[in-house]
């Protein structure tokens, strides 16, 4: 499978009192797969903080499809949806799947670019472009502007 960005077994924490994953452990586990995306196609927290600019979520949903308990061991899938070149603005899907490679939750997110100087929404930097040309597009990718 392409584009894993996360892999790692169910830890007592991230279960409820269901016996199966929490809801907040399936974003959790989406929003370190999403970064460790980023650092790898080179948007470091060192880069981050050299462009002062951070990326910020408005919109975050899961959908669930199988459980997941404990000690199984999970992989994340991270591709961009879509990109507004004019504002920077971004949507992610993140594919939960367990090791026999059923699919079990489908997180979807909407952020954008954050300068974290003045607190507004920015461009990203034209630096920077390069290393948003390595990240993974979904099939069906939609750039806009």
């Amino acid at each position: 499978m392409e584009n894993i960005f996360y892999e790692g077994q169910v830890i007592w924490a991230q279960i409820d009192a269901n016996r199966h994953m929490r809801h907040s452990a399936y974003a959790d586990i989406c929003a370190q797969a999403r970064s460790n995306m980023l650092n790898k196609m080179g948007f470091s927290l060192d880069k981050f903080a050299e462009f002062q600019i951070g990326p910020i979520l408005f919109r975050e949903e899961l959908i669930y499809s199988k459980e997941v308990h404990l000690d199984e061991y999970v992989q994340v899938k991270v591709e961009l949806t879509r990109y507004n070149k004019t504002n920077s603005r971004f949507s992610f899907v993140h594919q939960v799947y367990r090791k026999d490679g059923a699919l079990c939750c489908t997180v979807n997110v909407d952020g954008a670019w954050l300068d974290l100087k003045r607190r507004k929404l920015t461009k990203l930097p034209e630096e920077m472009e390069p290393y948003l040309a390595k990240v993974p597009r979904a099939a069906g990718y939609e750039e806009i502007g």
